[in-house]
């Protein structure tokens, strides 16, 4: 699907396929330390992202890519679980270039996933964000109905300095 953000570009939003690899794994590459410190895996070996592709399920890690022409500029993935009590609600995470942050593609992904997850039978999504490195998706996130709670000192960043986390939750 194509989706214009807010300043009149064109992304693609498509989903990942092991033969995405390579250029995920460039796209982590281009990100700022900052932005990628806080992804949840090893972004920066090569083979966790082969992994990825190696090992696809989407019906536990449904992974979008937004394209600009040949170039990543957003990864995005919705997991779920099959079984537990936990099967109806599905966890988002997502890393957007910094120069694609601002111009409505967060909002175009979540909408995604929302949409999905409504047609998959979810009943919650929820998301765990830095509350002070990632302000902006929380804003996003709210913004989209989405409720927050705040958890002090509930993460720890590579120098092992703590940060407020906030977990955000909606009810499809």
């Amino acid at each position: 699907m194509e989706a214009v953000l807010r300043d009149g570009r064109r992304v693609l939003i498509r989903l990942f396929t092991e033969k995405d690899c390579e250029a995920l794994y460039r796209f982590f590459h281009s990100l700022p330390t900052d932005v990628r410190r806080f992804a949840w895996e090893n972004i920066d070996d090569p083979e966790v992202v082969a992994g990825w592709g190696r090992h696809l399920d989407y019906s536990k890690v449904l992974p979008l890519l937004a394209w600009d022409g040949n170039r990543i500029v957003a990864d995005a993935t919705l997991h779920r679980r099959d079984r537990g009590p936990l099967r109806l609600a599905g966890r988002i995470k997502w890393l957007i270039d910094p120069a694609y942050r601002g111009a409505g593609l967060g909002t175009a992904l979540v909408n995604t996933f929302m949409s999905i997850a409504r047609e998959q039978g979810l009943r919650h999504l929820t998301c765990l964000l830095a509350a002070d490195l990632e302000a902006d998706a929380v804003t996003t996130l709210s913004g989209l109905g989405f409720t927050q709670e705040l958890y002090q000192a509930y993460g720890v960043d590579a120098e092992g300095g703590s940060h407020d986390m906030v977990r955000l939750a909606l009810r499809l």
